[in-house]
């Protein structure tokens, strides 16, 4: 069981708070989505919750460990994170790309070659990039190395992953592949916390739903608690209607 929490957590930049006093918890087993509007902190608090910034007030706790007392190597077996924006520029095949996910893992000696590629071989199974092994990335399209760049992540295996806009540059298809893949992380029993500016797709996956504006948490909760269209209007600075899905179990938000 590993859970990761923010108690208080704070971050100033420039006398500029980004967040403030900002209390959630991505519980093993559970998928949390953050969303919100542009600037809102979605993207800063991820960075905070994997121990890339280091938060001006509060702390961030791994199971109550403080993710500050972990080694660097020590906390790539605890928590993979997808940033907002990244690429590998080198000639890299897809293959490989995905197979840098498990340096951390073997350097440690907590897994062998054959783990290795049995790893690799799956995730790339999984994000429908097995025919694309021998490509060298640079030669992809954008959302295909979105899916490398996922791939890699999702190959460390760790119990807390972190992913931040993980949807952004794919079409619907592949948008939804992601997110089933995150919810299957969390069936599994990882703790999965996802920055999404599709509600929607939050609405469909998410078991938690962290609502963020100005820095701080202006709701937490599951779905059908946190998606009300007086809170979203307010936080989008938007007319919001949220009503039942049609065709399935679940809320539809429309703007």
């Amino acid at each position: 069981m590993t859970a990761v929490a923010a108690e208080g957590v704070g971050y100033t930049v420039g006398g500029k708070a980004i967040l403030a006093g900002v209390d959630l918890r991505a519980e093993a087993g559970s998928l949390l989505a953050l969303v919100g509007p542009n600037g809102a902190g979605k993207s800063t608090l991820i960075r905070a919750l994997a121990g890339d910034v280091r938060p001006s007030s509060g702390v961030v706790q791994y199971d109550g460990r403080p993710v500050g007392g972990f080694k660097p190597r020590e906390l790539a077996l605890v928590r993979a994170v997808l940033p907002q924006h990244s690429n590998l520029e080198f000639g890299f095949t897809v293959r490989e790309a995905a197979a840098l996910g498990r340096r951390a893992r073997s350097r440690m000696g907590a897994s062998s070659p054959e783990e290795d590629r049995a790893a690799v071989d799956r995730v790339l199974s999984d994000t429908e990039l097995s025919g694309l092994a021998d490509r060298l990335v640079p030669t992809l399209s954008a959302g295909e190395r979105a899916r490398v760049m996922l791939a890699r992540v999702l190959v460390q295996q760790t119990p807390v992953l972190l992913l931040d806009e993980p949807t952004a540059s794919l079409d619907i298809r592949y948008q939804h592949l992601v997110m089933r893949l995150a919810r299957a992380r969390a069936g599994r029993g990882g703790a999965v916390a996802a920055v999404l500016h599709d509600l929607n797709l939050a609405a469909r996956y998410a078991d938690r739903l962290g609502v963020m504006s100005g820095g701080r948490l202006a709701a937490f909760g599951p779905p059908r608690r946190v998606l009300r269209p007086d809170l979203l209007s307010e936080v989008y600075r938007h007319p919001i209607r949220v009503i039942e899905h049609p065709g399935e179990a679940g809320l539809l938000v429309v703007s």
